[in-house]
C-alpha cells in the first residue's frame, strides 16, 4: 500500500491518540519545519517549494516515538523524520504531506566512554563535542552546520565533513558503531543494528527506519589552530592542499581550498585575504604548527590569518566557511549561485582538477575539500556554479562525468539519483521488513517505487 496525502478526519483521529505529546499545527511553524536548504538548488526549488506537512509531532522519548508511529500506521499517514533541517537536498521535506516527526528534542547523551559515545538522535553536534572534549575526546567528523545540526540528521542525510581528511566518510566501516531503530509496522518494534548492519539505515534519508539511539566513535581531542593561507595562483593552492593532506606527520582536521573569487564572498575576511588571491582554510593541531609553517613556506604561501585554539573558540570559526557553508556565504551575496558535489580521482598531480578549472573558469568556481578515501587523500569538490539554465547545468555535470569525475548530484531529492547512483538492495530489503506500508518519507527511495 502506498501512502496518500492525509485527510483532516485522519489527522483529528491521529492527534486524539497522542495524549501527552507535543503537536504543532500552526501554519507558519509547519512551513518552517517542512523545509531544509534545498533552496541551494534552482532545480529543487520549484519541485519542493509548496510541500508541507499537515502536523508536526515532537517526541522526547523512544516510547513517545512508538506512540506516534502506532497512530501513523493505524491511519496510514505518511511519516517524515526530521532533525534540525540542515540538509541540502530536501531529505526531510514531506512530499505527500502527513506527519513530520521532529526528533530534535531527543537530546540525551546516554554515556561517554573512551573512544565511544551513546546518544539520542536530537543531540546537537556542537553540544556533544563540548561534552566529550572534557574527557579528552571529540567527534570524528562533523558538517559545517555543526552548531545546529543533530547527530541523527547527520547520519541519516549526511556523508562526511570536517575531520574526513583523517577519518573518511560516514559510510566507512567503523565510523558508525550501532543504532536503535523503531519500525513502522502495525505493532512497532525496536531493532538494534550493529557492525555493517548499521548501513541499512545510514544515509537513507529516514526512508526505512526511525533512529532513536546511536553509538558513534570518537577521536582523540586536539587543540585546533586555524589558519588562512593565501596563494597567487589556484593550482599552487590546490597542490599545497594535496601535499598537506598527504603529510601524515602533520595533524589536521580541515583542508579547504577556495579559488578566487570565492574569498570575496567571505565578508569577515575581506580585509584579511589579499584581493585576487586563492586561499586555503585549515585546521591544524597546535603541536603541528611548526612543520605546517615550513610547508606553507615551501609553496610560497602567505599565512594571512592564524588563531590559536583558544582564540578560535570565540565567535565564528573557519569551519563555518568550509564545506557547504562556503556555498551559503556565496549565495548570501549572489542568490543566483548554485553548486555541485564532485569526487575527483586519486591523482597527486591533480590533472583533472586543473583541466576543469581551466575549462570552466569562474563559471564553475573551484572549491576543494580534501578527504580520505581508501587510505588516500583525494580532492572532493563543492564547486560554486554561476547558474543560467537547467540545460547548461546538465552539460556541466555531463562534462565532469565524461572526463572521469564522479558527481553526487545535489539537484535531486531521490536517494539513488544523488550520491549512490545505484539501488542499495540491503536498504530496500530492510524497508520491506520494517515499513511494509511505505509510510516513511515517501517519494525519496526509487527502489521502493520500482520494486516488483
Amino acid at each position: 500500500m502506498t501512502s496518500t496525502t492525509a485527510q483532516p478526519a485522519d489527522l483529528e483521529s491521529f492527534s486524539a491518540e497522542l495524549t501527552g505529546l507535543e503537536i504543532i499545527t500552526d501554519p507558519a511553524q509547519l512551513t518552517k519545519l517542512s523545509q531544509d536548504y534545498y533552496t541551494f538548488s534552482p532545480i529543487l526549488q520549484p519541485l519542493l517549494n509548496d510541500k508541507r506537512g499537515d502536523v508536526v509531532v515532537r517526541p522526547t522519548t523512544e516510547a513517545e516515538v512508538i506512540q506516534a508511529v502506532t497512530a501513523c500506521v493505524k491511519w496510514r499517514l505518511p511519516l517524515t523524520v526530521r532533525g534540525a533541517g540542515t540538509g541540502n537536498y530536501g531529505q526531510c521535506v514531506p512530499l505527500q504531506g502527513g506527519v513530520i516527526l521532529d526528533l530534535s528534542k531527543m537530546q540525551a547523551v546516554k554515556w561517554v566512554k573512551p573512544g565511544i559515545a551513546c546518544v539520542e538522535p536530537g543531540v546537537k553536534l556542537a553540544a556533544l563535542d563540548k561534552e566529550t572534549r572534557g574527557s579528552g575526546w571529540e567527534i570524528r567528523m562533523l558538517p559545517s552546520t555543526y552548531r545546529t545540526a543533530t547527530i541523527g540528521g547527520f547520519i541519516g542525510g549526511g556523508s562526511g565533513g570536517i575531520g574526513s581528511i583523517t577519518y573518511g566518510q560516514i559510510r566507512d566501516r567503523g565510523n558508525l558503531l550501532a543504532v536503535r531503530v523503531v519500525t513502522v509496522e502495525d505493532e512497532p518494534r525496536v531493532i538494534e543494528l550493529r557492525g555493517d548492519d548499521v548501513y541499512k539505515v545510514a544515509h537513507a534519508y529516514g526512508t526505512n527506519g526511525i533512529i532513536t539511539e546511536l553509538e558513534i566513535p570518537l577521536a582523540p581531542a586536539y587543540a585546533w589552530a586555524e589558519a588562512i593561507v593565501a596563494f597567487p595562483d589556484f593550482m599552487t593552492a590546490a597542490r599545497f592542499g594535496q601535499v598537506f593532506s598527504d603529510s601524515d606527520g602533520i595533524i589536521k582536521k580541515l583542508v579547504c581550498i577556495c579559488a578566487d573569487p570565492i574569498p570575496t564572498y567571505f565578508a569577515a575576511f575581506r580585509n584579511v585575504i589579499p584581493v585576487g588571491s586563492h586561499c586555503a582554510l585549515v585546521l591544524v593541531a597546535e603541536s603541528s604548527l611548526e612543520p605546517f609553517a615550513a610547508l606553507v613556506n615551501e609553496y610560497n604561501g602567505t599565512i594571512c590569518l592564524q588563531k590559536s585554539a583558544q582564540e578560535a573558540s570565540k565567535g565564528s570559526t573557519l569551519v563555518e566557511y568550509s564545506w557547504n557553508h562556503t556555498t551559503l556565504h556565496a549565495r548570501s551575496v549572489d542568490p543566483s549561485l548554485t553548486y555541485l558535489q564532485t569526487m575527483f580521482p586519486s591523482d597527486k598531480e591533480l590533472k583533472l582538477v586543473e583541466r576543469m578549472y581551466q575549462h570552466f573558469g569562474d563559471e564553475v568556481m573551484m572549491h576543494l575539500e580534501f578527504i580520505r578515501m581508501g587510505g588516500e587523500a583525494i580532492p572532493a569538490a563543492l564547486q560554486i556554479v554561476r547558474y543560467t539554465t537547467p540545460e547548461r547545468l546538465a552539460e556541466i555535470i555531463r562534462y565532469h562525468e565524461d572526463h572521469g569525475a564522479f558527481i553526487a548530484n545535489p539537484h535531486t531529492f531521490v536517494l539513488e539519483d544523488g550520491g549512490r547512483k545505484t539501488v542499495d538492495v540491503e536498504q530496500l530489503r530492510f524497508k520491506e521488513r520494517v515499513d511494509p506500508y511505505g509510510l516513511l518519507n515517501p517519494g525519496k527511495m526509487r527502489a521502493w517505487a520500482e520494486r516488483k
